[in-house]
């Protein structure tokens, strides 16, 4: 028995669940959401397609906070949504799990390209995915009728401090020495249709990525915060790899982040033109073509499941 009395407990209850379920930016009302978990390397996401499911623009980002909540959501990476383009074949439209806007992620379009082509959207086993106003030409490998491999081209590497951006005394900065909790490590600056930072480390496996990932991602010296990339050198043409996404905090794996981080690798010298990225939830294989001056990613693409979801 409820010693408030019956009323008072009904109205407690009902301030709790106000409380607990209530998100910024998130309708008020009944409504069935269909959507795909899908992982490229264990970077999860929780794809919805656009055209269809009806989410208003000023409840991306509220949605995308609650669904990505691991505990008392369905647990992600954040939230894409594949819309159309009037540029390319789709539109890949990304939110990190903090509800902040992303302009790329690498895992996450070759599981949009999975996407279309596993459900009938398109029958063409080259497509192409905007992302931020930007195009990106993905080559889908199918077996059995489902992709099970995609190969993006990522695109020119930048490393201008401008295109990042980072305040720095040098148009670029590659291999330079930083200081990071004390401690000095060599650091370079990349843009691969997102921004990253890559610091080189001996053990990657025992770095202290939780505690220095945040401390880099909202430096000063990078006012729109930074990925973050700790690599360490296997051989000349291994690589391994932690990493600190900025709006989401560690993540099993980011496709974007070993582009940069072999790129890095190429541009210092320690590593070959092509480059095996081992990362916690799975490997990459990066190929710096110098012809075209391109990167190129190649990776799985998985379907975790589907379901719906009432908002």
């Amino acid at each position: 028995m409820c010693i408030f009395g019956r009323d008072k407990c009904r109205f407690a209850l009902h301030s709790i669940l106000s409380n607990c379920f209530q998100y910024d930016g998130v309708r008020k009302g009944r409504c069935l959401v269909r959507f795909t978990k899908m992982h490229g390397c264990g970077n999860d996401y929780i794809y919805i397609d656009g055209r269809q499911e009806k989410v208003e623009q000023g409840e991306k980002a509220g949605l995308a906070r609650r669904l990505s909540d691991r505990h008392f959501g369905i647990g992600s990476d954040g939230v894409i949504f594949i819309n159309d383009s009037e540029i390319a074949d789709f539109e890949m439209e990304m939110y990190n799990a903090d509800g902040s806007r992303s302009e790329m992620c690498g895992n996450g379009i070759r599981c949009v390209a999975k996407y279309v082509y596993d459900k009938g959207l398109t029958a063409k086993k080259c497509i192409t995915v905007e992302s931020a106003g930007k195009q990106k030409l993905l080559k889908l490998a199918i077996q059995d009728k489902r992709v099970v491999l995609v190969k993006v081209n990522m695109g020119e590497p930048q490393f201008g401090t401008e295109k990042i951006p980072v305040l720095w005394e040098k148009e670029a900065v590659v291999d330079e020495p930083v200081q990071i909790d004390g401690k000095e490590y060599r650091m370079t600056c990349v843009s691969v249709g997102n921004p990253h930072a890559v610091v080189f480390v001996e053990a990657v496996e025992s770095f202290p990525v939780e505690t220095v990932g945040p401390m880099l991602e909202t430096d000063a010296r990078f006012p729109n915060r930074i990925n973050v990339e700790f690599v360490q050198v296997v051989d000349r043409s291994t690589i391994k790899m932690r990493v600190w996404e900025r709006g989401t905090g560690e993540t099993l794996g980011c496709g974007t982040g070993a582009s940069a981080a072999a790129a890095a690798c190429i541009l210092s010298g320690v590593t070959e033109e092509q480059v095996t990225v081992k990362l916690r939830g799975g490997e990459l294989e990066i190929y710096w073509n110098k012809k075209d001056d391109c990167i190129y990613m190649t990776g799985t693409a998985v379907t975790v499941f589907e379901g719906e979801i009432q908002l």
